[in-house]
């Protein structure tokens, strides 16, 4: 029975979901910094002064930007935690909409299409990260072991 020919998609996962949603992100951030006004004309929101444009460059600018550096960070150093990270971003993001369906009523056609990419991506996300989990101990409880171990001489 030949196993190997499945290991090499099980890592490609995580880092096409790291892709898609890294990509997602950095052209919102850019899109943000470049012309605040087009990321809220997506949403048929209109910016009336410099408060609300510096606002929207911070908030899916900065805070993307920001998100995007911890994200590659967490990838280098545990890439379970960071398709962790991802499903909750994109649970979080479906859940936002869901609460404003609830409360406010029915979304337009742009955040229809995006509580099901959001959606989508946290079930993807999810079952990534559970699946990386199953029979793995983390590499922070193998060097705690490690160091309470006893050295050979």
């Amino acid at each position: 029975m030949n196993t190997m020919k499945h290991r090499p998609f099980r890592p490609l996962v995580p880092a096409v979901l790291l892709g898609i949603s890294a990509l997602s992100i950095l052209s919102v951030s850019l899109l943000a910094f470049a012309d605040p006004r087009a990321v809220m004309a997506l949403v048929q929101v209109e910016l009336p002064n410099n408060d609300a444009l510096s606002s929207i460059r911070g908030v899916f600018g900065g805070v993307g930007i920001t998100l995007l550096l911890m994200l590659s960070h967490l990838w280098r150093q545990d890439r379970r935690s960071a398709v962790g990270l991802l499903a909750a971003l994109w649970g979080f993001y479906a859940f936002s909409r869901t609460l404003t369906i609830a409360m406010d009523g029915p979304l337009g056609a742009f955040g229809t299409q995006w509580i099901v990419i959001e959606g989508v991506l946290c079930m993807a996300c999810s079952i990534t990260w559970w699946s990386m989990g199953r029979g793995k101990v983390a590499p922070k409880d193998v060097a705690i072991v490690q160091s309470a171990m006893p050295t050979a001489r």
